[in-house]
């Protein structure tokens, strides 16, 4: 049955329910994506299900990104189910437009149409078990109980940098990716940028004209394609997962695309990486060889670590330094699933974790599902 709903969120004052079945913690593309499947299985979003997001607006970690950013500068955004009923695909996005505002536009139109009724801004302080077995969540805004927990938190809030002997002497100015707002923040300076992703060459691409010198480097050798394949990179996030060890980069496993901006980047120089550096001093960077480049700003484009600090109370950390994870369910907390970690960490990968995250949560419940034909319309 589709829905056409005038908001899809509480108000924001409204208090939170004591106690629901169903918690999802995080509404981008995971957490939306497991809300729509358990809402065609019968829940009740408001009601039995709640969904928390601890975001100002719509948009998940999109809602953060630096404006200049374009769809078609970054991997591939998948549709989430159900979209192309609202009439929407990523694919058909206007390519002029910042990819913040779309995703941010897209995701509000789905919420509502849906009626997934987002409660936003919520933080998740810590989460517990309470003494019947329950999951006790601490949040700013109460005290939530819930039966099934899934975290759907993401990796923006946790950039990760390598340590580098020196860092903390450098006189200039040092950002990671969530930092960077606009390549005009830095104009006429020597900018060095870390990292082998796609964030990086976007920086690189924007400061081109606009910072005095730059220099690209990374801690593995880059890799331009025709077809970025990322099954390998998949299978070892997912084997990380089920060891619980650190979570390796999906991106760092799959190339970078060889477009024609790119590879015309690369043939003047600009996308040319060289080896990553060992020290840092106050006004530049040290190779072991001896050479030594003035830099004024050092962006860290060196990827994330999954956000589950909140998590903490519940002991599930391995010594791998991760969580046990099968399936996207917890090893030693069934109850738990943490959707787009590991292999659904793509936004492919969690749209298709959604559907089976939400069967295994909802089965944790022991109730009927809706009948199908009632949930025909959400397709």
């Amino acid at each position: 049955m589709s829905v056409t709903a005038t908001t899809a969120a509480e108000a924001p004052g409204a208090p939170l329910p004591e106690a629901v079945d169903v918690v999802v913690v995080g509404a981008g593309q995971a957490g939306l994506s497991v809300a729509w499947h358990l809402r065609r299985l019968g829940m009740t979003p408001g009601s039995d299900l709640l969904v928390l997001d601890r975001g100002p607006d719509t948009g998940g970690a999109w809602q953060f990104r630096w404006q200049a950013l374009r769809l078609d500068l970054v991997h591939k955004v998948d549709d989430l189910p159900g979209m192309r009923e609202l009439g929407l695909s990523f694919d058909t996005a206007d390519p002029t437009r910042p990819a913040r505002d779309i995703v941010r536009e897209y995701y509000d139109r789905y919420e509502r149409h849906f009626d997934l009724r987002v409660r936003r801004p919520v933080h998740v302080h810590r989460v517990h078990t309470g003494k019947d077995g329950e999951f006790v969540l601490e949040t700013d805004h109460g005290t939530v109980r819930t039966t099934v927990l899934i975290n759907a938190t993401g990796t923006w809030a946790r950039p990760f940098r390598p340590h580098v002997p020196g860092a903390a002497d450098f006189a200039g100015v040092q950002i990671s990716t969530p930092e960077y707002r606009a390549a005009e923040d830095f104009a006429g300076r020597r900018v060095l940028v870390v990292g082998g992703g796609t964030s990086a060459i976007g920086f690189l691409h924007e400061l081109e004209h606009v910072a005095s010198d730059t220099l690209w480097v990374t801690r593995r050798p880059v890799t331009f394609t025709d077809a970025v394949d990322g099954r390998g990179a998949v299978r070892e996030a997912d084997e990380a997962a089920r060891a619980g060890r650190q979570l390796p980069s999906i991106v760092s496993g799959t190339g970078l695309p060889a477009t024609p901006a790119n590879l015309a980047a690369r043939d003047r120089g600009l996308l040319v990486a060289r080896p990553m550096f060992t020290s840092i001093e106050p006004d530049g960077v040290r190779w072991d060889d001896g050479t030594f480049e003035p830099v004024d700003t050092i962006i860290w484009a060196t990827g994330f670590r999954a956000e589950l600090t909140h998590l903490a109370p519940l002991r599930l950390r391995e010594p791998g330094g991760g969580i046990q994870v099968e399936n996207g369910r917890s090893v030693r907390e069934p109850r738990l699933f943490l959707a787009g970690y590991g292999p659904q960490a793509s936004t492919i990968g969690a749209n298709r974790a959604g559907r089976t995250l939400a069967r295994q949560a909802f089965a944790e419940l022991d109730r009927p599902a809706a009948d199908a034909r009632s949930t025909a319309g959400m397709r």
